[in-house]
């Protein structure tokens, strides 16, 4: 059984949408895009280089894609990540995708909570959702997220697509690791672990 594992960046209210650049996604008129690049610092570029490490592969939603294939095959050869990215396999969810062009990826086919489930018991290593906020509400809806890596950055943003938005399933979580940088972001992660459980303090 494959591991399902969502990473993604976060400001500090949440906000997960077009962190690294002005015109990355202006959906709904969102005006705050590239939040992260002063809001991060280097402890935050080796911990996701070391979450890569044992990523087998990568599951994306369409933009989260497009952004991806329209940087990475260009990018620094010299950049050791740049390599990483390239050659990792990607499984690309779309409804709007004839085909999927960026070496090493492959169109999800059929119904996309099928495809992932099939995706999840084969044999193989984790796959990480990066970024792709609707596939991840889908795949957390459905109860296939294992873990969740986030980098939560000093930086408020007020509104935008939020990770944990209105209707997300109640689910308990155990931590594995938790470290903060020098720069202030928050290095988290955390195992699903099934329902919450309710009590009170009297």
């Amino acid at each position: 059984m494959r591991q399902i594992i969502v990473s993604t960046f976060l400001t500090l209210d949440g906000v997960m949408q077009a962190p690294g650049g002005t015109d990355e996604d202006r959906e709904s008129g969102f005006e705050c895009g590239g939040w992260q690049v002063h809001a991060s610092d280097e402890e935050v570029g080796e911990a996701i280089a070391g979450w890569y490490e044992d990523t087998e592969a990568m599951l994306l939603g369409r933009k989260t894609y497009d952004i991806f294939a329209s940087y990475w095959p260009n990018a620094d050869p010299d950049d050791p990540f740049t390599d990483r990215m390239n050659s990792m396999h990607k499984y690309v969810a779309s409804r709007t995708l004839a085909s999927v062009e960026w070496q090493n990826s492959t169109l999800l086919e059929g119904d996309t909570v099928d495809a992932v489930r099939a995706l999840k018991a084969s044999d193989g290593g984790s796959i990480s959702v990066v970024g792709s906020g609707d596939l991840a509400q889908t795949l957390m809806r459905e109860n296939l997220v294992d873990e969740y890596r986030l980098t939560i950055h000093p930086v408020i943003v007020g509104s935008g697509k939020r990770l944990f938005a209105d209707g997300a399933i109640p689910t308990a979580l155990e931590p594995v690791s938790i470290k903060a940088t020098k720069g202030g972001t928050v290095l988290a992660v955390y195992r699903t672990t099934g329902r919450p459980t309710y009590d009170s303090y009297q």
